[in-house]
């Protein structure tokens, strides 16, 4: 077979449909190329759990997509179940930290005979304080839970010194 030529037209004589006409199916080629590659990277990724679901059978394209999306959601739901649970636990550690020192406020007042009325002037301090701060730990950022102390609260508490 003898080697032949093909002529090329210069690109200034075809017209911009005519230039479209000979990229498209370029572009289209490499879409589908990138595509391809995209899935079999999936494919890849997610071998283990596949071969879970479906061992020993050919995957189509459409396959590996949706169960790529259903073990998406599937890791959305337990990472939301994840922090759920790490927030009630924030929760219960700093509800029982404030007991325990609430606990050896108290042990300390009781070995330096402090008067009663000062201790429960004291005691109703810290519960009411230990309830502004659960309503702050459970809501966070809320308007109401960023109240500062107003200057007349200040002079209320009861202070050792």
């Amino acid at each position: 077979m003898a080697p032949s030529t093909v002529f090329m037209e210069p690109d200034n004589l075809l017209t911009p449909k005519e230039k479209n006409k000979l990229r498209k199916p370029v572009v289209e080629k490499m879409s589908r190329d990138r595509i391809n590659s995209s899935i079999e990277q999936l494919k890849l990724l997610l071998e283990k759990e596949f071969q879970r679901h479906q061992p020993n059978s050919k995957l189509e394209k459409a396959d590996i997509l949706e169960m790529t999306v259903s073990y998406l959601k599937q890791q959305s739901q337990l990472q939301m179940k994840t922090a759920g649970s790490f927030h009630k636990s924030s929760q219960f550690d700093f509800r029982e930290g404030y007991s325990r020192c609430l606990q050896e406020a108290f042990h300390f007042l009781s070995l330096h005979k402090v008067r009663t009325e000062t201790q429960t002037k004291l005691l109703s301090h810290f519960q009411k304080s230990q309830s502004a701060a659960t309503e702050v730990a459970s809501s966070p950022g809320s308007p109401s839970s960023l109240k500062q102390a107003s200057p007349k609260d200040a002079s209320t508490l009861w202070r050792p010194w």
